[in-house]
């Protein structure tokens, strides 16, 4: 074997070096990722980055059931991988029985899985490169200072277990942010794009957005806080669903924790949760939003078990005409709570059926309102209404008779999405979108602009 072993032989190294064990997962993510980032309109960085992380999942009998271990490095050479490998054994061996333990699922061998892993380098950024100049180029001329960040990564995985599961996946992630300042720094407006690969993006419609409200922000309108038709713009969306997403775990709500937990106990599965019009989903398969099609844990949560590993995930409707139709649940929580077996999937899209056209298109259906472009900061304030407290950032503009009239302060909301999906009146196209919060997170979101009525703006916020 190399110096520096390839994937699969640190899979095979891995599971040979824990064979006297009852089971065992070996997780191997290559991350590759070219990036460009730039402060005051000058190039401050650029690089290439490649790493390589093992986890190794030990399984083994104890008294009273089964254990699970979980230990993640970086590694050199086979003798780190057994060493990872009897790390993980001796924390399996200290650990109580766990509540999840089952089979591994039956060998799951994708075709590629002799493959190498996918990389992302400088000339990831060579389409997208000379675009941004020319903006810069603009921008200087007309006294517009950018702060922003290009990035492309691929991020390639590799689970080998025991039970014969080979299973590959290769996801290229692409991000793109520029937030736009002028007159002094008095106003301030972002603009973010995702994708698959930067060559995708389309960047001259981010210049648009961002010198349109740099333009709007010259008139200034005092707004009041207090409940407000929102139009919420897919990012200012995507973050709010999101949220709602990572708290929709099936074991959470039967225990009582949860928004869906039912009074008197269960779940709220088949109870009607948002506007009929609102369907929820999420699919491994989707072109444009593909992502990992089988489970890959390298813990056990409410979210996720290690006993799942190589799982194949299935197309998920989480709301389907506004009815709760899933939670996010291992194989373990849906045999306790009685509910479907639905991991999570690493990509969601939401649908208003009905909703028609761009920000612009919406924007000129409403009378009064407040465009929001982005929101920022969010944090769970009240887990069983899920309610949500943030900030607005760079731009809140005033709508009047269907027209963008001038710019608000920014605000702090607070409000729940779960609300929020009942108190949808219009909506637009569902498009791919970078939620400003979580887009570092979670890459794969398509969502709609909402028009949202009486959105909670709590008070005025000092943020730019």
């Amino acid at each position: 074997m190399s110096a520096h072993p390839t994937p699969q032989e640190i899979v095979e190294a891995g599971l040979d070096a824990a064979g006297s064990l009852r089971d065992c997962v070996v997780i191997v993510t290559c991350t590759s990722i070219a990036n460009l980032r730039w402060a005051r309109t000058t190039l401050t960085t650029n690089g290439e980055t490649d790493s390589v992380s093992v986890t190794v999942v030990a399984i083994v009998d104890v008294e009273g059931g089964v254990a699970a271990g979980s230990v993640t490095g970086q590694i050199e050479s086979i003798a780190d991988v057994q060493g990872l490998v009897a790390s993980a054994s001796n924390a399996a061996r200290q650990a109580g029985p766990a509540d999840d333990a089952a089979d591994l699922p039956a060998g799951l061998i994708t075709a590629d899985w002799a493959a190498s892993a996918g990389r992302a380098t400088s000339e990831s950024l060579a389409t997208i490169s000379p675009l941004l100049g020319d903006i810069f180029a603009a921008a200087r001329t007309d006294g517009i200072e950018h702060f922003g960040y290009a990035e492309q990564a691929v991020i390639t995985t590799y689970v080998g277990t025991s039970a014969g599961t080979r299973a590959r996946f290769e996801g290229p992630e692409a991000r793109l942010e520029l937030t736009a300042k002028s007159h002094a720094r008095s106003r301030s407006a972002w603009a973010g794009r995702s994708g698959r690969w930067l060559s995708e993006l389309d960047v001259s419609s981010v210049d648009a957005e961002l010198r349109q409200g740099l333009k709007w922000q010259a008139t200034r309108i005092d707004i009041a806080p207090g409940r407000h038709t929102a139009v919420l713009t897919p990012s200012a969306a995507a973050d709010l669903v999101i949220d709602l997403y990572w708290s929709s775990m099936a074991r959470d709500a039967a225990e009582g924790r949860s928004v869906w937990s039912r009074a008197g106990g269960g779940t709220r599965l088949g109870d009607l949760v948002a506007d009929p019009r609102v369907t929820l989903a999420s699919d491994p398969a989707w072109d444009g939003l593909g992502s990992i099609p089988f489970v890959c844990a390298a813990a056990s949560s409410s979210a996720s078990s290690v006993f799942d590993n190589g799982l194949p995930l299935q197309a998920t409707t989480w709301i389907q005409a506004g009815v709760l139709r899933n939670l996010i649940s291992t194989r373990a929580t849906a045999a306790t709570a009685e509910v479907p077996v639905a991991p999570p999937i690493d990509n969601l899209r939401l649908d208003i059926e009905g909703g028609h056209g761009t920000v612009a298109d919406v924007v000129a259906r409403v009378k009064d309102g407040l465009l929001v472009t982005c929101l920022w900061y969010n944090r769970v304030v009240d887990a069983q209404t899920l309610l949500l407290t943030g900030l607005t950032r760079d731009g809140v503009y005033v709508i009047k008779d269907g027209e963008v009239i001038g710019a608000a302060h920014n605000f702090r909301f607070n409000d729940s999405p779960v609300d929020v999906l009942t108190r949808i009146e219009d909506a637009g196209d569902t498009v791919g979108t970078l939620a400003r919060e979580f887009g570092d997170y979670f890459n794969r979101a398509a969502m709609p602009t909402l028009v949202v009525r009486d959105y909670n703006f709590s008070t005025v916020s000092q943020a730019n």
